[in-house]
């Protein structure tokens, strides 16, 4: 496209609108609109006052590890930003604590000693090394036939204690769905995340991390080489007429030669005052789970075993019936190495939540879901990105992750020939 320098306004500032205005602004003139108080989205750090020391902590986007997220690691080099290691161990607690194990030991996995004698128990194991050791076959035949999970794991005679204390834990609580959304996520879909995430092994797995101080660190040397970034600016309405792009906000209209909507599918297409039938069928076909996010120290919301803590807990009541959006506890104090003997949480959805005097603050996030109608979406994008004078980046065109985000970002960036060398765009 013309490499003439344009004026090009940017929508949301999550890790997809941050990236895009990073990289636009070096050839570009750049103004990011964040209808929120902060740069960031799911890059929200916050310091927490505790043992008589302040410490910043992550509550929404917490890791990534070497190997997937080779572009967002690029970014923190080209940034100038530390990482420190972190874990990625799981623990499942269920019906309020009946059920618990771990995958961190053979300790852990059978903490609950008479699951040893637990004929149902023993065959999700069983289930586990199969669906593990089958799983790149499982791939391939998915890859010849639509195939929901749900439907993978009929055809395949798995039990359901694999399925219900194991599966859609571990994938409710990477991907913040429901279970039963889970179950109608594409078989291919999943299978490739957790092969290229060496979720499915149990040797060779990549070191995961996290970014030292809290993400804020990366958004705030963004934000520094940004000129116009404008906070608390809700945009209203996009309109395109003669080559050009008005974003209409309370202060009023301003006149771009571009816009790239960062903002989740949903939103995109309510700015969007001349939507075509494609836009309408592309961004529509995308649906978020919102999820309720709670900063706090409440012990009540970890695994009744205190051996069986981990960096991830999964956590159900007696009764679930597969609607509930997941209820998952992070242990910050083992992801991000805090220096503190308190146990600081993050859990999102509880039943019940956190004992008042335990809350240390409370946030809400949504995620997007990958069903098949997500899928269509990306595999149609083509079809409207870069049309009529605007741009798509976020999330969820591809898996839902931040280097997904960044990985949207620099494709936009590419089409402007602002993207940098260090790009990995497959």
């Amino acid at each position: 496209m013309n490499q003439t320098r344009q004026r090009i306004a940017v929508i949301g500032a999550g890790i997809s609108g941050l990236a895009t205005a990073y990289f636009l602004n070096r050839h570009h003139d750049v103004v990011l609109f964040e209808a929120g108080r902060y740069l960031g989205g799911h890059s929200n750090t916050v310091d927490v006052y505790l043992e008589g020391a302040t410490c910043g902590v992550d509550t929404g986007f917490l890791v990534y590890n070497e190997r997937t997220y080779p572009n967002f690691i690029e970014l923190l080099r080209e940034l100038n930003v530390p990482s420190i290691a972190s874990d990625m161990s799981f623990a499942v607690s269920m019906e309020n604590g009946a059920l618990e194990w771990a995958g961190t030991s053979l300790d852990t996995l059978f903490a609950q000693r008479l699951r040893i004698l637990s004929p149902s128990f023993l065959r999700m194991v069983a289930n586990i090394l199969h669906f593990n050791r089958n799983s790149r076959r499982y791939l391939n035949e998915a890859h010849g036939k639509p195939l929901s999970l749900g439907e993978l794991l009929q055809e395949n005679a798995y039990g359901a204690m694999f399925r219900d204390a194991y599966l859609l834990p571990m994938a409710a609580s990477i991907w913040s769905s429901t279970p039963a959304d889970i179950l109608k996520f594409p078989a291919a879909t999943f299978l490739r995340f957790c092969l290229n995430h060496a979720l499915l092994q149990v040797n060779d797995r990549p070191q995961w991390c996290t970014v030292r101080g809290g993400s804020r660190e990366y958004v705030r040397r963004i934000a520094a080489t940004l000129p116009d970034c404008r906070l608390d600016t809700r945009v209203e309405a996009i309109e395109r007429n003669a080559g050009k792009a008005t974003v209409r906000t309370a202060a009023g209209a301003e006149v771009f030669d571009a816009a790239v909507l960062a903002t989740h599918a949903p939103t995109s297409l309510a700015l969007l005052a001349d939507a075509s039938a494609e836009e309408r069928d592309i961004l529509g076909g995308v649906r978020y789970q919102t999820n309720a996010a709670w900063l706090h120290t409440d012990e009540s919301l970890m695994p009744r075993r205190r051996k069986l803590w981990s960096a991830w807990n999964y956590l159900s009541g007696v009764e679930h019936d597969g609607q509930r959006p997941v209820c998952v506890t992070y242990w910050l104090n083992q992801l991000q190495s805090l220096p503190l003997k308190t146990p600081v949480l993050v859990t999102l959805n509880p039943q019940q939540p956190p004992a008042e005097e335990k809350i240390l603050a409370s946030f809400e996030y949504e995620h997007p879901v990958m069903d098949q109608s997500t899928i269509d979406a990306q595999q149609r994008l083509h079809e409207i990105q870069g049309r009529r004078q605007v741009w798509h980046a976020g999330a969820w065109t591809g898996y839902g992750f931040h280097e997904d985000g960044l990985k949207s970002a620099l494709r936009v960036a590419q089409a402007f020939g602002a993207a940098p060398d260090w790009a990995v765009l497959p």
